[in-house]
């Protein structure tokens, strides 16, 4: 590989990491600063916010910019490794870099597909991205001499060799550490563990000075109507779901005490409103099906309505997410949810799913959970704090708090 081509890949590399970085920050800080507005969030078209919320943002919890940002380092560490390695190492460098772009290649066509025509919703740093690796896969098919065929010989030949350098080592051991603790430590949406709120959280464990910044925030957030009926209730929090979506899951059972809490202290005061909006072209044939068993979730939960056990039947949804298929959601509708006439009460229901799907078209929904409190678009990555803070703030508004 001449060294011309070596500080172009090498460039692309470095872009692309520092862009995977900035991700990866601002994906952060959403998971962990309720309100926190992105500096590239632009318009309706142009919101990495809302990419990185959405299901494509993350892979088992996982932010798909960390995976992103490991990618990019691990070229570069191959970059530099391999040129100042034996001549037959640094021959085999450019096969390596091209087999590992065209993973890359096949992932980011993925993901640009899902943000240009699923989620209509554009990333700048996702761009950049995704033009670096495409830079990176161009370079390193043009830098290749050898037969691709020959990599898996080469491979345990060159690690042979590297495995005699001791700085080598050291490296590519520090590398594989901090990936490993990067990925188990990172903060992560949709974990059982992070999903049970304290039952007495509430906005006064907030500092003052904090409620009155995010008092600030939540009235500048501008009001959409939704059309549901508030049937008296001074805070109706609408949401639409899907019942695979691991963040719908983890704010479920976070609001659970909180809501618990108002009606126990001003009885129909604050109202839930779950609205469907699943993932799963059998019922929504507007997207690809992300989310297998979501149209039959949905149908489950309004089914078990009419035998007065949606709240067991959501629960046990979210509780079991990576289990859904149709089969075991309507094997646990029966179960759980005392659903004796599944066949005949599933066209009725998924009338009842379509017409959420309509309305969330019609509001222009992409993603899941979206919320709104009294038609203020709410953050789905608040925290528990500050959901209570927010109904505090309605109720106020309203008259029914002071």
């Amino acid at each position: 590989m001449s060294v011309t081509l070596r500080r172009w890949i090498l460039l692309c590399a470095v872009v692309g990491l520092a862009a995977a970085s900035a991700s990866l920050y601002i994906h952060y800080q959403l998971l962990t600063q309720p309100g926190y507005a992105s500096p590239c969030d632009i318009n309706a078209t142009f919101s990495c916010s809302d990419a990185y919320r959405s299901q494509y943002g993350s892979l088992f919890g996982v932010p798909v910019a960390l995976f992103g940002a490991l990618w990019f380092l691990f070229v570069v560490l191959l970059v530099v490794i391999g040129s100042r390695g034996r001549s037959s190492v640094q021959e085999s460098v450019p096969g390596y870099l091209f087999a590992f772009s065209t993973v890359g290649l096949a992932v980011i066509l993925y993901l640009a597909y899902a943000a240009f025509f699923v989620l209509k919703e554009l990333c700048l740093f996702c761009l950049v991205t995704y033009a670096s690796v495409i830079g990176l896969f161009c370079l390193s098919g043009i830098a290749t001499s050898i037969p691709m065929t020959t990599l898996p010989r080469r491979l345990f030949r060159d690690l042979r060799v590297l495995a005699t350098s001791p700085t080598t080592l050291v490296v590519l051991i520090l590398f594989l550490a901090g990936a490993g603790s990067a990925i188990a430590f990172f903060p992560r949406e949709g974990l059982p563990a992070a999903v049970q709120a304290p039952a007495n959280v509430s906005a006064g464990a907030i500092p003052a000075n904090q409620q009155s910044d995010f008092e600030q925030y939540w009235n500048s957030l501008g009001r959409k109507t939704v059309p549901v009926s508030s049937e008296g209730a001074a805070v109706v929090i609408v949401k639409f779901t899907d019942y695979q979506c691991p963040m719908c899951g983890q704010t479920h059972f976070m609001l659970k005490p909180i809501l618990e809490k108002y009606q126990a202290e001003m009885p129909g005061a604050v109202k839930l409103v779950s609205k469907d909006y699943p993932l799963d072209q059998s019922c929504n044939p507007a997207i690809p099906t992300i989310h297998q068993g979501a149209c039959a979730a949905a149908a489950a939960v309004r089914l078990a309505a009419q035998q007065r056990r949606a709240a067991e039947m959501e629960d046990w949804l979210y509780a079991n997410q990576t289990a859904l298929t149709p089969f075991t959601v309507r094997q646990a509708a029966a179960t759980v949810g005392h659903v004796q006439n599944w066949e005949q009460g599933l066209p009725e229901a998924l009338a009842g799913v379509k017409s959420d799907i309509a309305l969330a078209q019609l509001m222009q929904i992409r993603q899941t959970p979206t919320y709104f409190i009294n038609g203020v678009p709410a953050p789905s990555n608040m925290l528990a704090q500050y959901w209570d803070l927010a109904i505090r703030i309605e109720l106020k508004r309203a008259g029914r708090l002071k």
